[in-house]
């Protein structure tokens, strides 16, 4: 894994979104989803909600199962953070969970969601709500795929159908609606 670790602003909002790990442009850029999928998944957030990218970094916590790029695979892409490795990060999520106590939980692609849910196809676990409890406290869990283009699943059927689906759940969560100010106004 490579330094420096990467975190998500400070929000008031109880929503937390839980990626896999930064990517090689994360650390020199100081914020999480900095590059193209980060593009990807905020392109998602202002069809669904309307909000602009820092109006999601200010409602929404982002968190990572990793906290350092784990660097890359020999044959090209971002490496998969190892079971160790992951199991090393773990107290650095459990501490957030802990701290923001969010009501709704958002993980990105399939080694977040498996942080959360058991094991499935995405097909069985986008566009569908899940009452989770994680170190005790109990929480909404919607799952994302992951935006990154190295993944066509949600760029087509069903991912295109299921994605705005989740996205419409996430839309309409009651701790979605306390993140925005009075009036709704833009922060």
């Amino acid at each position: 894994m490579h330094r420096p670790v990467v975190v998500g602003r400070p929000v008031t909002g109880r929503i937390l979104l839980v990626g896999q790990a930064p990517g090689d442009k994360e650390p020199k850029l100081g914020r999480p989803f900095a590059w193209t999928a980060g593009k990807t998944l905020f392109k998602w957030f202002h069809a669904a909600l309307g909000w602009t990218e820092d109006e999601v970094r200010d409602r929404i916590y982002f968190a990572a199962v990793c906290r350092c790029f784990p660097g890359k695979r020999p044959e090209g892409g971002d490496r998969v953070p190892a079971p160790d490795e992951i199991e090393n990060c773990a107290r650095w999520l459990e501490r957030e969970f802990s701290l923001l106590r969010p009501a709704l939980v958002l993980p990105v692609g399939k080694l977040a969601i498996t942080q959360f849910l058991p094991p499935a196809p995405l097909n069985d676990t986008i566009g569908r709500a899940f009452p989770i409890t994680y170190r005790g406290h109990a929480a909404d869990c919607i799952p994302l795929p992951h935006p990154s283009g190295a993944s066509p699943w949600h760029r087509m059927e069903p991912g295109i159908s299921l994605l705005r689906r989740a996205l419409g759940l996430v839309a309409a969560h009651p701790a979605v609606k306390k993140s925005v100010p009075s009036g709704g106004a833009s922060l």
